[in-house]
């Protein structure tokens, strides 16, 4: 299986302006020509731009060091040196671009989203420039200037309106295929899913929302237990949590205090986040009147919120929808 990169370090450099050229006209009957020698080409642009399908660093994790074309250096005759080519770089949409620091540079929000992060150098003058009435013969010509090489970070934060929370093998994969257009890998050992995937919930013909499995949160995740931190920065960006609690499990409420505290150590901002409980897996623990001392384990104040559900037989899928839906959509 392929690994999910959501974090690459990365060296770019722009490319250097070329020098102008020396030269003279060299035309018959015309013994005394003026200068004619003509500018270098300018560096290209390093340029960054979001695709919506990519959804991973991986293109970029065995580069360490992209660079842009050097510019062409000036000609005679008053020919400009060719420009060098620019380089354009495809990131998944969520990306951030940091400094060493971790200061934000650029953040891509939208599909397409273009950013020019390096200028090439500028090209160098010829000397056709630098003529005067003074002195009509300058032998001389501007250097071009050198294009800019500096070490950055990419970061990917998925950008979805709803993030599945849950422990390995709580049926957040089956739950966002069955909502979604997502496929993801579906197995019955903890962390089948190794990389964070999204998929679009369609409500009606104008309304979707895009839902992301959040996967290998554990005990101990906010310092990096598992595959935990690798994760967590993902439900930053999402509107809101809904997490996925495995309710065939021996204590289903200690469930979901751990993945609570977890996002909470993790970020007080995210766990003051609007959120909601579904016990998943109903196909398991058979008749309704076992939902009862499941539902009685949570606090009184949370119990008339909680949607038993099970994605294989779509039973209480209906009441989970609708629930999402509501928040969205009052």
């Amino acid at each position: 299986m392929e690994k999910f990169i959501d974090t690459h370090t990365l060296e770019i450099a722009s490319g250097d302006g070329a020098a102008g050229c020396v030269s003279f006209r060299r035309e018959k009957y015309i013994p005394f020509g003026g200068p004619a020698g003509g500018d270098g080409g300018c560096g290209g642009n390093i340029i960054f731009t979001a695709d919506k399908s990519i959804s991973s660093l991986a293109h970029l994790y065995t580069h360490r060091l992209i660079s842009a074309e050097n510019g062409q250096p000036g000609r005679g005759r008053g020919c400009f040196g060719k420009n060098g080519s620019d380089k354009h770089i495809k990131v998944p949409v969520g990306t951030l671009i940091k400094d060493l620091n971790g200061l934000i540079i650029h953040d891509f929000t939208r599909d397409e989203e273009t950013f020019i992060m390096l200028k090439g150098g500028k090209g160098g003058k010829g000397n056709m420039h630098f003529a005067t009435s003074v002195k009509q013969s300058p032998r001389y010509a501007q250097k071009g200037l050198p294009g800019t090489r500096v070490t950055i970070q990419l970061e990917i934060k998925l950008i979805a309106d709803i993030g599945l929370v849950g422990l390995p093998n709580a049926g957040k994969s089956t739950l966002i295929s069955t909502l979604t257009n997502a496929r993801p890998k579906i197995a019955d050992y903890p962390f089948t899913t190794l990389k964070a995937g999204l998929g679009i919930f369609r409500i009606d013909e104008t309304n979707s929302l895009i839902i992301a499995d959040i996967p290998g949160i554990i005990e101990g995740a906010h310092k990096g237990a598992g595959l935990g931190l690798e994760f967590l920065r993902h439900i930053e960006r999402t509107k809101y949590i809904f997490y996925v609690i495995d309710s065939s499990s021996v204590n289903p409420f200690e469930s979901f205090k751990i993945l609570k505290n977890e996002i909470k150590m993790y970020s007080e901002v995210l766990s003051q986040r609007s959120y909601g409980i579904g016990l998943s897996k109903i196909d398991i623990i058979g008749n309704d009147n076992n939902f009862l001392p499941i539902r009685d384990t949570f606090p009184e104040e949370i119990r008339s919120s909680l949607i038993f559900f099970s994605a294989v037989t779509h039973k209480g899928l209906d009441d989970l929808k609708r629930h999402v839906c509501g928040f969205f959509y009052p």
